[in-house]
């Protein structure tokens, strides 16, 4: 490929105040820099190409100890992207090259030798995946939902897996594995195409439509899982764990991934009502964070690239272009307006 071209702005987005409730625009302020250049030893200039904008972002912009330090007032926010190497000091990254990191959103990102590790950044093969999928079932949310369901989750054949969210990156990705893996999916999610679309296309038992009533979700498990859950992949949090909670085996295992239903909230986080059912049927409750599973990415990645390849898994996302568009597509998150994988475009090679 020719060498890519280099502006001499960057554009970026950071935070100007913590949120209380949902992260509007007056949360947001759009600065400008010239775009840096390499210049210490080991350093390297990618242009950012898409954006991975999760859930969890919502989390990074609160005050307080969490898995990760929170987002400084005025920086520029975290996020995960996939862009190209324009400049480069350091001999593993050559120009041209495609690389998945920490880019954080803005056009281009310096990434100092010392912080290559932190930053995450590695290249990859676009061969394995489009770089749409490298956000998606192959990059943060796929290891979530690989390592999430098969290291807290266990899952054996002919087990009884549920999962909310299910249309959403990190859930898509769970009932993929879990059928390859034997096993009987559920999937909850909102709307009637989001549930089509997880059972025709993804392969799913069943798809509970959480929008259709009051006791939808009751009666849909009691429907589509007549011998109880074994695994629940939560990322709802809510009523909807309380619900699941009700139906769980002997020996279940939950794991709590996120509760998207309380990030905005302007009270305190809602804990489970059913938690006692633990108790009850000696099951487990675990949480999951990729980042601990950082040095095996490379296997779950080659493992799921080929099931990409064969065609027993697929990858859906939605795709929203223009970095200045952040707030409004951030938002599409916690609105249930998504359908797969959010990607803020900010530009093409």
């Amino acid at each position: 490929m020719s060498s890519p071209t280099i502006a001499s702005t960057n554009h970026q987005i950071r935070l100007a105040q913590r949120p209380v409730g949902a992260p509007g625009r007056e949360c947001w302020s759009f600065t400008e820099e010239p775009v840096p250049h390499p210049a210490g030893e080991g350093d390297v200039l990618v242009k950012t190409l898409a954006l991975s904008l999760d859930p969890a972002m919502r989390g990074w912009m609160n005050e307080g100890k969490s898995y990760i330090p929170p987002v400084e007032i005025g920086a520029v926010m975290r996020a995960g992207g996939v862009g190209v190497v324009v400049a480069s000091n350091n001999p593993a990254f050559a120009v041209g090259d495609y690389v998945n990191g920490g880019l954080d959103v803005q056009e281009y990102c310096l990434v100092p030798g010392a912080q290559i590790k932190r930053n995450g950044l590695f290249k990859i093969d676009l061969r394995m995946g489009t770089p749409t999928q490298w956000l998606n079932v192959l990059g943060m949310p796929g290891m979530t939902g690989y390592f999430g369901l098969m290291d807290v989750g266990m899952p054996q054949a002919g087990e009884t897996v549920v999962i909310s969210g299910a249309a959403g990156a990190v859930g898509q990705t769970v009932g993929q594995i879990a059928k390859i893996k034997g096993c009987r999916v559920v999937g909850i999610a909102g709307g009637a195409a989001k549930c089509d679309w997880v059972v025709k296309e993804l392969g799913f038992d069943a798809c509970i439509d959480y929008k259709a009533g009051p006791t939808s979700v009751k009666d849909g498990l009691k429907q589509h899982c007549p011998k109880g859950v074994d695994i629940y992949f939560d990322n709802v949090g809510g009523e909807i764990l309380d619900t699941v909670l009700t139906r769980i085996n002997r020996k279940a295992r939950i794991i709590i991934c996120g509760a998207i239903s309380q990030y905005n909230n302007t009270t305190a986080v809602q804990g489970p009502k059913n938690y006692l059912s633990l108790l009850v049927n000696r099951a487990r409750m675990e949480g999951i964070v990729v980042f601990d599973y950082a040095d095996r990415y490379h296997l779950a990645i080659a493992e799921m690239a080929g099931y990409l390849k064969d065609g027993r898994m697929k990858s859906k996302e939605d795709v929203v272009m223009g970095l200045n568009t952040f707030p409004e597509t951030l938002m599409k998150l916690f609105n249930g307006e998504n359908f797969g994988k959010l990607v803020l475009q900010v530009a093409t090679d």
